[in-house]
Order: structure tokens, then sequence, then C-alpha cells
């Protein structure tokens, strides 16, 4: 086995071992959040959320967790060169819809009239 493929395994092993801990830091928060029912709320639901703190940093000290903060880096510069729409662009797009949706609407109400009627003719039933 070569030193490169030694050390992906022995990465991949830590990795995994590092998501199992960030798992299990879940779940422990979760189980203390019930476990001391006795405490006040605010105190449980710190406990759940130093939880999630050390989980997440289990879980992004792993590969996939490095590679989900360059997403997320990479997402927000792509997000901000966004052009948004203005307020008035919104407007008049929005009620475009609104329109289109209530003709849409008309025009099957209008199919399904006539629809109706020629079943009711062929058919026999109806007055």
């Amino acid at each position: 086995m070569t030193a490169q493929a030694q050390s992906e395994t022995q990465s991949t092993a830590l990795d995994t071992i590092k998501s199992v801990l960030a798992v299990l830091a879940i779940v422990a928060g979760i189980a203390g959040f019930y476990y001391f029912s006795e405490y006040g709320q605010l105190y449980r639901v710190l406990g759940v959320l130093g939880a999630v703190v050390v989980s997440s940093l289990f879980g992004f000290s792993t590969a996939h967790g490095r590679s989900f903060l360059v997403y997320a880096r990479d997402s927000r510069i792509e997000l901000s060169r966004v052009v948004w729409p203005t307020r008035r662009e919104t407007m008049q797009a929005t009620l475009l819809v609104v329109a289109m949706v209530f003709v849409v609407g008309m025009l099957l109400w209008l199919l399904d009239m006539f629809l109706l009627w020629g079943v009711q003719l062929l058919t026999g039933q109806g007055g």
C-alpha cells in the first residue's frame, strides 16, 4: 500500500469518526434536553445549542464539511452578483401573473361548461 493510499484511508477513517462524533453530540444534546427536564427550559435549550456547536465543529472539520463551507462561501459570492428586480418590476410581474391566472381560470371554466353541455347533449341527461 502506498503512502498516499494509506494517508487517504486514515483521512477517510478520521472523517468517519468525526462524523459519528458529530451525530453523537446532537443525540446527546437532545437526550440531555429531556433528561434534565427539572431544570429551566433556557438552560436545556442552551445545552442543545452547545451540542449543535460541538457537532458543527466536528462536522466542519471533515472533508465534506470543508467542501460545504467552500460551497456556502461561493454561493454567497454568487448571490452578491444577482441583479434583483426593483419594487416596481416585482409589482408589475405579480399583477401580470394574477391577471393571467384569472384569464386562464375563466377559459378553463368556459371549456368545462361547454364540455359538460356536450356530454349532456350526447347522453341525453340534464334538463
